[in-house]
């Protein structure tokens, strides 16, 4: 039996899960996320408790098992509390703006880079003076918030030597030392 697969799913006050057909449709105070489900999987809802069984062990229904219960309690979660990710751009000259979903990064390039957020997610900058600056993102969508930070950090991965480049708030990079001093 999987191990994540047959954890129970506690639904908190305020949150409703509905299962119709092959469609998980979870609402709450944050927003409302849909989820199809694979056939073989069955998901029960008793009272505030949602449950994911599989019929046999095969291969696949192993698999999907785990996977549909991790997403089913990742629209939970979101739905009632919400994900948040914060992002900061370390280097010298590196800025962030937004103007409402539209960001603008200067990243070192000889352009600006503009991308546009769905709407699903909210965004606030901050530029404060003698610290690097940050995006703060909010989704009640995992995969959407993960998809786009992601999009976000590829424009300028952090490197190795000095640390610059666009990394979440707390992350840890792995530094390496420089070319060693000459003769």
């Amino acid at each position: 039996m999987s191990r994540i697969g047959k954890l129970p799913i506690n639904i908190p006050a305020g949150v409703t899960v509905v299962v119709k057909d092959n469609l998980v449709t979870v609402k709450g105070p944050k927003g409302e996320l849909q989820q199809t489900i694979n056939g073989n999987i069955n998901v029960e809802v008793e009272g505030n408790v949602c449950k994911v069984s599989r019929p046999n062990d095969e291969k696949e229904n192993r698999a999907m098992h785990g996977l549909y219960r991790a997403l089913i309690h990742n629209m939970v979660v979101g739905v009632s509390e919400g994900y948040k990710k914060v992002l900061e751009l370390v280097g010298v000259g590196y800025r962030v703006s937004n103007q409402g979903q539209v960001l603008e990064f200067a990243l070192g390039y000889t352009h600006p880079i503009y991308l546009g957020l769905p709407k699903e997610i909210k965004v606030e900058t901050k530029s404060e003076r003698n610290q690097n600056p940050i995006v703060i993102l909010e989704s009640c969508d995992k995969q959407l918030l993960g998809q786009v930070c992601a999009k976000i950090r590829s424009f300028r991965k952090p490197e190795p030597y000095k640390g610059k480049g666009v990394k979440f708030q707390g992350e840890v990079l792995r530094r390496k030392a420089g070319k060693s001093a000459g003769k």
